[in-house]
């Protein structure tokens, strides 16, 4: 399993769109084929900075998703509310405290 973090920067003017968009699609996300955990955060300082974060079973899975008509409608709405290029890092997790 992998974590993957997407950093997303928005005009300010399209945060309510966005977040409108992202809970309707969220379940269907959290419910792709190996997708196995997803959250959203929001910047403290810069209310248009969003992250994504979410644990995948394999890269194989994570490929499949963006890969979906799903990923492609979402990515097709999401991308042109962009005030700049969207970041992804795939990590491995190498200590968990809980």
């Amino acid at each position: 399993m992998f974590t993957r973090i997407v950093k997303m920067e928005f005009e300010l003017n399209k945060v309510a769109e966005f977040l409108a968009n992202f809970d309707a699609d969220k379940t269907h996300i959290r419910n792709f084929k190996g997708c196995r955990f997803l959250e959203l955060y929001r910047d403290k300082n810069d209310p248009a900075i969003f992250f994504t974060y979410s644990k995948w079973d394999s890269p194989t899975d994570l490929e499949a998703y963006r890969h979906s008509e799903l990923f492609k409608r979402v990515w097709a709405t999401t991308k042109p509310m962009f005030r700049c290029r969207a970041q992804a890092w795939s990590v491995d997790t190498l200590v968990s405290l809980k």
